[in-house]
């Protein structure tokens, strides 16, 4: 940081003097006053740190001391250029960390060189840590202020017991809303997205409010398309919300916009349908007030010539016009936007405002559905995954968030399979849970029937929204043709609990339900799949620690197949067996201590395994598998600890060592099957080739009385269904999950045997 100028504003003390509130431009946002404390009150850490700083004729200086601190808080945003910079710069996201030492609290700024301490999750709220340099960013247009700044850090283990009762030390940190220490950005970012709304920034409060149309032109948006580019002033539109979007963040660091957001609202009149798209400060103002269903009242606004590359969602309506011509613009300047909320029990119906029409699927229709098409699913939820995020470019910070989520609705032995992403719903993706009713709207569907096993799943689009608690009031629920249609959810919930009630044994918890979870310390999980599908490029199997780089694919030969589970494992505590199935072929004897290298990626940790869902624990549950918080929360009482929890899967999983083809290289990886005797299939799985294709483990079927073999036997048949592939050629498709805190898995997702190994 030496030689770096800052330019934060002014902003108070405290330091036992009561200073104004800060001023802030477009340059700066307040940064902390460095004083001297006061003889009074107990001597803070970092009262002396800063003081040492003032002392120094050096801007980056030791600690005297290094004692412990908790983080409290891990905040993101965007860093704009500064004023010298000529040539732009990638977006360049900061960090601000909020540490408390037992008396006071300080915001502090992260050297972006340990960024990757963040993106590691190593360094995360609930943590002590050391810091063993620190510097100062100072202001240079008022004396006396600048930040503190974090050089050098030691990360330790989550801390037992953490205080949010000590004060900050600069006041200026608990103002709302809260601000970025460095930029012009008045708001922080989500952790771990652009697209979710975070911080208080993001209001909630807009309410309907009845309106006296007598003095108020209306305009409607087909005569409105017809006379826009002739007119100067536009009349009123009174319109109904078919879609809403996610939010879509555009900020750069050359863009000197306070809030660059944008969002999509699809809007509708008795004589047709426009995108209206909603720019920068009203999307923290209006964003999280709006749902599809509302009728609105837009006065204000602007017009122009539609964006020709933007796909429109196809109409609730196919009767409505889909008006593609135009664009309307809602800005809080240029001119000002009036939205206004009218109550629906004020709506007349010589508006003839469009009705929403959902296109709810059952999950026995879906089989029949070609791809691409839009439907709208309801059931109960019975797997829950946990978060994982995809880059959306290389070489760049940006992330999408996802995870994957099976819903039953009773009409079929298979659930609906969804890629969910995040919708900008953060209170709604970070808190689904097994068991819960969920509705999910405007998914497409994604199949491919040509690849064995065949391809059949739903992905979120644009304009996805997700429901789980309050449906009453939801727009869904006034849809008179689906009226019926959330009684699929009923059927799920009683044929779930029938089977279940079958299935289990007198102490297992008598529920299918289950979820992927990630522990609390971990932030994340980043998957990488070394070959998906024939547009995919493959890479190479990263170090712990390494950056993943792009490499051919190397066929080789399985060489062990070593299964490990865990049995009578449950939340009251009983004992542990484990139970150890293995083989090893004769060339893998010949061949392991000559390797030049050897990679061991086979170790599943507990976060990855599918645990059985438990309700009284469903808040627990539901923090292990979501992303790390910005903000600590303190646990509610003593939280039990996830291997208290019985594995859903029943196999175990496998750990196999692949050998390279040139006898040189051999990695170990896991394989996870899934083990369903209640759901056997008419074309069984009989080889261990097909069963990694599957990635299930089918016993064999059974007549009359016959029972069904259990997962020991099967995994027992699998093993000796190795024999089968030694020495082998295989293609491996592996995926390779980075958990964060210098954890990597790395699974077996499928393999291949080639016709042709020349």
């Amino acid at each position: 940081m030496s030689g770096e100028s800052g330019q934060p504003e002014a902003g108070p003390s405290h330091a036992g003097l009561d200073w104004p509130n800060p001023e802030r431009n477009r340059a700066g946002v307040p940064g902390g006053v460095i004083r001297r404390a006061g003889a009074q009150g107990p001597r803070s850490w970092i009262q002396k740190v800063l003081e040492q700083i003032m002392d120094s004729p050096r801007q980056c200086v030791t600690p005297s001391e290094v004692v412990p601190v908790t983080v409290l808080a891990v905040q993101r945003y965007l860093l704009e250029d500064e004023p010298r910079d000529t040539v732009p710069k990638p977006p360049l996201y900061c960090y601000d960390v909020t540490i408390s030492d037992g008396v006071y609290q300080e915001k502090c700024y992260l050297d972006p060189s340990l960024n990757s301490l963040v993106y590691q999750n190593i360094l995360k709220v609930g943590i002590q840590m050391r810091i063993s340099r620190v510097s100062c960013l100072y202001n240079e247009k008022r004396i006396g202020q600048g930040i503190l700044c974090i050089d050098n850090v030691h990360c330790g283990e989550t801390s037992d017991s953490i205080s949010l009762e000590t004060p900050f030390r600069n006041r200026a940190h608990q103002e709302k809303p809260e601000r970025p220490l460095r930029g012009g950005k008045s708001h922080y970012l989500a952790l771990w997205n652009n697209e979710d709304p975070y911080g208080d920034i993001w209001l909630t409060d807009k309410q309907p409010e009845e309106h006296n149309f007598s003095d108020t032109k209306i305009i409607s948006l087909s005569h409105l398309e017809m006379t826009w580019t002739n007119r100067r002033n536009f009349p009123a539109l009174l319109v109904r919300i078919l879609h809403k979007s996610k939010l879509r963040y555009y900020g750069k660091p050359d863009k000197k916009m306070i809030e660059p957001y944008q969002t999509f609202l699809e809007v509708a009149d008795s004589s047709g349908t426009v995108s209206v798209i909603m720019w920068n400060a009203l999307c923290p103002e209006w964003y999280k007030s709006l749902r599809v269903g509302l009728v609105l009242l837009l006065q204000d606004y602007s017009v122009k010539k539609s964006y020709p590359f933007r796909i429109q969602p196809v109409p609730v309506d196919p009767q409505i016009k889909l008006i593609s011509t135009m664009e309307i613009c809602l800005n809080l300047r240029d001119p000002p936007t009036n939205i206004i909320i009218i109550p629906e029990k004020q709506v007349k119906p010589e508006w003839r405002l469009p009705k929403l029409n959902h296109r709810f699927t059952t999950r026995s229709e879906l089989d029949d559905m070609p791809g691409n098409c839009i439907c709208d699913v309801i059931g109960l939820l019975v797997f829950v995954g946990r978060v994982q995020r995809s880059k959306k470019k290389e070489n760049r910070e940006d992330f999408w968030s996802y995870r994957w989520i099976h819903i039953a609705d009773g009409t079929s032995e298979q659930p609906f399979i969804v890629e969910l992403f995040s919708t900008s719903q953060p209170e709604i993706f970070e808190n689904i849970y097994p068991m819960a009713y969920f509705v999910c709207t405007q998914l497409k569907v994604v199949r491919n029937d040509n690849q064995v096993p065949k391809l059949l799943y739903l992905t979120t689009t644009n304009e996805s929204g997700v429901f789980i608690t309050g449906h009453r009031g939801q727009p869904y629920t006034y849809d008179a043709k689906n009226a019926n249609r959330p009684s699929t959810s009923q059927a799920a919930r009683v044929e779930i609990q029938e089977r279940n009630g079958k299935r289990h044994q007198d102490d297992e918890p008598v529920n299918s339900q289950y979820f992927q979870t990630t522990s609390t310390n971990l932030s994340l999980s980043n998957k990488i799949r070394i070959l998906q599908g024939p547009h995919a490029n493959p890479v190479a199997v990263p170090q712990p620690g390494a950056s993943v780089q792009t490499k051919g694919i190397k066929p080789g030969m399985p060489s062990i197949f070593n299964r490990q589970a865990n049995t009578n494992a449950s939340l009251q505590g009983k004992a542990r067996k484990t139970i150890s199935d293995r083989w090893e072929s004769q060339l893998w004897r010949e061949k392991k201590f000559g390797l030049i290298d050897h990679l061991h990626y086979s170790h599943v940790y507990p976060e990855s395994i599918p645990r059985k869902f438990m309700f009284e624990h469903r808040k627990f549950l539901s923090e292990q598998y979501n992303s790390q918080p910005a903000k600590y929360v303190p646990p509610e009482g003593r939280p039990p600890k996830l291997d208290d929890f019985k594995s859903a899967r029943s196999l175990g999983h496998f750990e196999v060592t692949i050998l390279g083809l040139n006898h040189e290289i051999a990695i170990d990886v896991a394989f996870l099957p899934m083990y369903c005797p209640e759901d056997i299939r008419t074309s069984q799985i009989d080889t261990l080739l097909t069963s990694m294709n599957y990635s299930c483990a089918y016993p064999q079927d059974t007549t009359g009385n016959d029972r069904l073999p259990g997962p020991r036997a099967v995994a027992g048949d699998i093993i000796k269904a190795a024999t089968e592939l030694d020495r082998v050629h295989i293609v491996g498709i592996l995926d390779i999950c980075n958990l964060g805190n210098n954890k990597v898995e790395v699974y077996l997702h499928k393999i291949y045997s080639p016709e042709n190994t020349s």
